[in-house]
């Protein structure tokens, strides 16, 4: 058990070897988490996601395993899928999630940027940089299809609805016959500048507990 050093005997260097031990241990837990969920292999595939129960349960369960495989997602230039991923990997896309400390405006600005960014990634998931209105159509359904009582075309109806109040939104009136191609990444930042999503994204990886899990077989 870690307890943090109090007192007038604890100096700086103590304080910073406990925070050093402390960060090492969530690594060691979340490493813990991976080779779980790989049954010890040294990479992890989507099958290894797609057992997890819980995450079977969430509408958008599709999107969230690809942008484990999105190379958007790993820092990489290049676009596609990687068909496994080691550890860093997996640290890399959890670290989206991460709540973010304290920080000053700017840093604050880039992580809400990031966090957008890789929402965007999760959605436009033909790598051209434009979520379309089949992307979004697709993904309004998911979300709606929690609810038994709304139907496929109901749940089309609203899909196209609200693509068409964010064209409303995004590039203004559109005239008889004009088509709109989609969101663009600049778009999705100005739809969003009021949330407050770099505080709202967060998932609390650190805390979870291999020995609590519960994966399908």
């Amino acid at each position: 058990t870690l307890r943090s050093p109090r007192g007038k005997q604890a100096n700086k260097s103590d304080r910073m070897k406990f925070f050093e031990n402390l960060k090492m241990l969530k690594i060691k837990n979340l490493h813990n988490r991976f080779m779980y969920l790989t049954q010890d292999e040294d990479t992890l595939r989507r099958e290894h996601l797609e057992n997890i129960s819980n995450l079977a349960l969430n509408p958008i369960r599709r999107q969230i395993i690809e942008a484990f495989f999105d190379k958007r997602n790993m820092g990489e230039k290049e676009r596609g899928c990687l068909q496994e991923i080691g550890f860093e990997e997996f640290v890399t896309v959890l670290s989206f999630f991460r709540p973010p400390k304290p920080r000053t405006a700017d840093e604050m600005k880039n992580i809400k940027k990031e966090k957008l960014r890789f929402l965007f990634n999760m959605h436009d998931t033909d790598n051209d940089g434009i979520i379309t209105l089949d992307e979004y159509r697709h993904v309004v359904e998911e979300l709606l299809s929690s609810y038994e009582t709304i139907g496929a075309e109901t749940a089309k109806a609203i899909s196209d609805a609200a693509m068409l109040e964010v064209a409303s939104v995004t590039v203004g009136q559109m005239g008889p016959g004009e088509f709109y191609e989609g969101i663009t990444f600049e778009q999705f930042m100005q739809i969003l500048k009021d949330v407050e999503i770099e505080t709202k994204m967060n998932i609390h990886f650190w805390n979870l507990d291999t020995r609590t899990m519960q994966c399908g077989k």
